[in-house]
């Protein structure tokens, strides 16, 4: 094919440079006949209908025009393009010295390492695969030696054919459906409207810079018999450079580099340090001198920068086709689930701020707020033992005014509102899912058959048996080996929650030991506020003891994965990742959990308080609820974790470049490090994680987690996810083009695992928000006061004037005198009316003192339980039965994708059947033509 391709290309030369061709005997018409019919030989398709020189899914039109090398039909530009290209190709660290072979693939190692046997045997293998290589020594240390790979068109078409790589082969024809004119007439006047509304500031700016979107084309599994079926203009950018590194990278997994049927593969290389790192190039530098706007982007790495990794377009849309083009299927999908969650989070976070605003213009007219700020001659008993005074009611009234803030009589909806909107955020995520897996033509695509993990091949070489569907021996794990070895690292799962009990144990302790310290501190604004100073410290701390255990967790869920000896790599990744949430989640929502469902349930009351070990006494809510601890408990970690993970996703990788860069630049100065070739800037570069986006997953999952969970406590959980994400999306962009190596281009059809993990969570959110609003709030009990025992009682109204006198009828009356010897204050309450105070006040529904039954509960006490069980059950069903009617009434896949679906299928069909047609019919004329034709044949 390459002498045919030589041919064609000096016969087109000399027909354009020597018009006088046309005086000889052939006839000039003849001879374009014959190049057409030599081209078509060998296999090189032209489309004529729209010509040659139109752009393509292999054309780098993305480019800027300097950096294009595809072929011309002109024979001036051939030589032009074949004397500059290479010098400049040798120049940008792309290609090999000859700058014409692209660099697909690099490959690093020591010459100290005595691994030296391995590699020769390895190498020489590459080669007989057909790989070509050059290897180049490091201009900082000579030590190190970069292996050049590049996979010539034959090895790329044979590796893609076996790899099933889809490929364009026809432009894309859209069925528009027959409309009404009603329908028309409506599609204009709305086209019409938006004309004269200002042009969407979101979208990326065509005009300006180039078609970011891939031209849609039919795509069809590479063969090469039928190669005259796809549209190959060039065949050095028909394949991209992230399908030519998936390709070489396929090669490199299944060559030996020993003698024995386990001794294969790059990864048992790079594991046992034979090679020190592996990776594609980037495509060139990501700055230009020049504006993108003028003279265009200088290649794909830079265009991502200027429209996707710069904070100037934190803004707009994501360019997902390019995305997907440059990092592959599994990074773009990371991404497009990404933006689809903050998208999604701009209603949840519109309602949450309004909800916020409602509790801020309703604060003046909240009875319960002025009942408290007036309420001077209530005397609340001490929420410590000795050191704490007594205080009066009206003392919190900046804290009763917070806590309306949140609790008030939106809370409701936002909750069931928060319930629907995690079911409509999934439901839709699979409706787009199924969009980009179309696009993206992962439809069809299936997973290839795993290779065995190392590991497990060598614990479990001994026993074999036949793999079902390679029909080849493999290790095999007995049953009872595996079973134990679950059981074990269940039992390691379960120790650690227990070591996340007792770290929220010693919480507990020290915030009912702290209370009394800051009750007695000297200073008056911490002891006049003692308990909003244990909170926001025992927050503090408890945020170190999380981040501390988290390192922890890492190790043990690693240990106990590697226990386990998952047979795959997607299987030790889904339990990896299934016991780093878990142990997470619980780490970061004990405290939490804690706080909304325990603080101040189980204390008992004065003269009988519940004790801790029969010492020391249980922590209180504060006179104006339990909800404002909860609120600084998910705002504080939230904030803090938030801000903590941006900072080492991009402070960490950024230090460590600027470390690296400051060394270059001391010894080799600015101009040598400019000259170093990509393969030495980029092995500079921090390698991505070995876990893959295994933590960018985990962080917006546990985000998730605390945007649902508790969101009935903080309606502006949404609202700080929401502005997190902005910034999150930029950082990651930044991080993925900028401070890391070019990842291996990978496929996948969805998120994984952590989809079903992401459904757990909704359905525990409706659980604990319909706790928090029954339990933790005073909902319940301002309803059950307001339709019973209030002013309107029997009249089936609950608004503010049914709220008069709920504080008074909320506290109960105790009697100072039946104070236990070791909680009686220091005070006697005498600086309140001079006299020593005979009755104090607490937060509970009991009897007073001089009842037949001293202290016992009260009807009220009984009413507010059953309406709070009520509330639970009926909330829960009810949420419930809504997610699973918009489950049921939105479809996983949108109509009009399924009728582009069965089109599209119609449609390849009619264009294989015709395209062999052609074929076949012009065989026949040929034969004919030739005097050689034969009886019965085929149409």
């Amino acid at each position: 094919e390459g002498r045919e391709d030589l041919q064609v290309n000096q016969l087109e030369t000399q027909i354009w440079i020597k018009p006088d061709i046309q005086k000889t005997d052939v006839d000039f018409s003849e001879i374009l006949n014959a190049i057409q019919e030599i081209a078509k030989d060998v296999n090189i398709f032209f489309d004529e209908l729209e010509g040659v020189n139109s752009p393509s899914k292999d054309d780098d039109s993305l480019l800027h025009h300097g950096n294009l090398t595809s072929t011309s039909d002109d024979a001036s530009r051939l030589e032009v393009v074949g004397e500059e290209v290479p010098d400049k190709n040798k120049i940008n660290g792309l290609y090999f010295r000859d700058g014409k072979c692209r660099i697909d693939y690099i490959l690093v190692y020591r010459k100290s390492n005595p691994q030296t046997e391995k590699r020769e045997v390895f190498e020489r293998n590459i080669r007989a695969e057909g790989l070509q290589m050059e290897k180049e020594s490091s201009l900082t240390n000579s030590d190190i030696i970069f292996v050049k790979l590049h996979a010539p068109w034959e090895v790329l078409g044979k590796y893609a054919e076996l790899m099933n790589v889809r490929m364009p082969f026809r432009r894309k024809i859209y069925y528009l459906h027959r409309r009404y004119k009603f329908m028309n007439r409506i599609e204009k006047q709305i086209s019409r409207f938006r004309g004269w509304l200002p042009r969407k500031p979101m979208k990326l700016d065509k005009e300006t810079l180039p078609d970011l979107e891939e031209n849609d084309c039919y795509t069809a599994p590479f063969s090469q018999q039928r190669i005259h079926h796809f549209i190959i203009h060039n065949k050095d950018t028909f394949f991209n450079n992230a399908t030519r590194s998936r390709i070489v990278h396929h090669i490199l997994q299944r060559v030996k580099y020993e003698e024995g049927k386990n001794k294969i593969g790059l990864n048992r290389l790079l594991s046992n340090g034979s090679y020190e790192a592996a990776f594609p190039l980037h495509e060139g530098s990501y700055r230009s001198k020049n504006s993108i706007k003028t003279h265009g982007a200088e290649n794909h790495r830079h265009l991502l920068y200027e429209c996707w990794a710069s904070w100037g377009v934190w803004y707009k849309y994501q360019p997902l086709d390019l995305v997907r083009r440059y990092f592959g299927e599994k990074i773009g999908l990371y991404f497009a689930w990404l933006g689809w969650y903050t998208g999604m989070l701009f209603p949840a976070a519109f309602i949450g701020l309004f909800v916020f605003l409602y509790g801020v213009t309703t604060l003046n007219h909240c009875q319960v707020s002025k009942e408290v700020c007036q309420a001077t001659d209530i005397i609340m008993c001490p929420i410590c033992d000795k050191y704490c005074p007594f205080m009066r009611l009206s003392d919190s009234c900046i804290y009763a005014k917070v806590t309306h803030l949140f609790d008030n009589g939106a809370t409701v909806f936002f909750a069931v509102f928060m319930a629907v909107w995690a079911t409509v955020f999934l439901e839709f995520w699979k409706r787009r899912r199924a969009v980009i897996a179309y696009d993206w033509d992962l439809i069809d695509w299936e997973e290839e058959e795993e290779e065995i993990r190392p590991q497990f091949e060598a614990k479990y070489s001994k026993k074999e048996r036949m793999n079902p569907i390679s029909g080849k021996p493999e290790p095999y794990q007995a049953f009872a080996d595996k079973c134990s070895r679950l059981i074990v690292s269940a039992s390691g799962i379960f120790f650690m929650i227990c070591v996340v009990i007792a770290a929220v144990f010693g919480i507990v302790i020290y915030r009912v030991v702290t209370v009394s310290t800051f009750a007695a501190f000297k200073w008056a604004l911490i002891r006049n506020n003692s308990q909003v100073a244990t909170t926001g410290t025992a927050v503090c701390i408890n945020f170190c003891i999380i981040m501390l255990l988290n390192v922890l967790y890492e190790k043990v869920a690693l240990f106990l994965t590697n226990l386990e000896q998952p047979r795959t790599e997607s299987e030790w990744e889904n339990s990896f990742t299934l016991k780093m949430f878990l142990f997470q989640f619980v780490n970061l929502n004990s405290s939490t959990f804690y706080i909304a469902f325990f603080l101040g349930r189980f204390t008992g009351h004065p003269g009988a308080y519940l004790r801790l070990i029969n010492r020391w006494r249980l922590e209180e809510c504060h006179p104006s609820g339990c909800l404002i601890d909860l609120c600084m408990q998910m705002g504080i970690i939230m904030v803090l974790k938030q801000t903590w993970n941006n900072f080492m996703e991009l402070g960490y990788p950024l230090i460590q470049n600027w470390w690296t860069r400051r060394k270059l630049r001391q010894e080799y100065g600015t101009q040598g490090k400019k000259s170093f070739p990509q393969w030495e800037k980029d092995y500079n570069l921090q390698p991505m994680n070995a876990y893959g986006l295994f933590d960018e997953y985990l962080e917006m999952i546990l985000q998730f987690g605390f945007t649902t969970i508790f969101v009935a406590a903080f309606p502006l959980a949404p609202l700080l996810a929401l502005l997190n994400n902005i910034i999150e999306i930029r950082l990651d962009a930044y991080k993925f083009v900028t401070q890391w190596r070019r990842p291996l281009a990978s496929r996948a059809k969805d998120i994984g695992i952590w989809y079903g993990i992401l459904e757990g969570i909704g359905i525990l959110s409706v659980i604990t928000n319909a706790f928090v609003i029954a339990v933790t709030s005073d909902f319940i009990p301002r309803l059950v006061y307001a339709y019973k025992y209030g002013p309107c009682a029997g009249q089936g109204e609950a608004g503010q004037k049914c709220m008069v006198g709920y504080v008074n009828a909320s506290l109960s009356v105790f009697l100072v005198s039946d104070f236990e010897n070791r909680s009686e204050p220091t005070s006697n309450g005498s600086e309140f009316s001079g006299s020593p105070l005979k009755y104090c006040r607490y937060r509970d529904y009991r009897d007073p003192p001089h009842s037949p039954v001293p202290y016992g509960y009260t009807l009220q006490f009984w009413h507010v339980l059953a309406a709070r069980l009520a509330f639970i059950i009926v909330f829960e069903h009810l949420v419930f039965c809504i997610k699973h009617l918009i489950s049921y009434l939105i479809p996983d896949l949108p109509k009009d994708l399924r009728d582009r679906m069965r089109r599209e299928k119609y449609l390849i069909q009619e264009m294989m059947y015709e395209a062999e047609l052609e074929r076949l019919q012009k065989e026949r004329k040929e034969r004919k033509k030739n005097g050689k034709s034969y009886h019965n044949e085929w149409p």
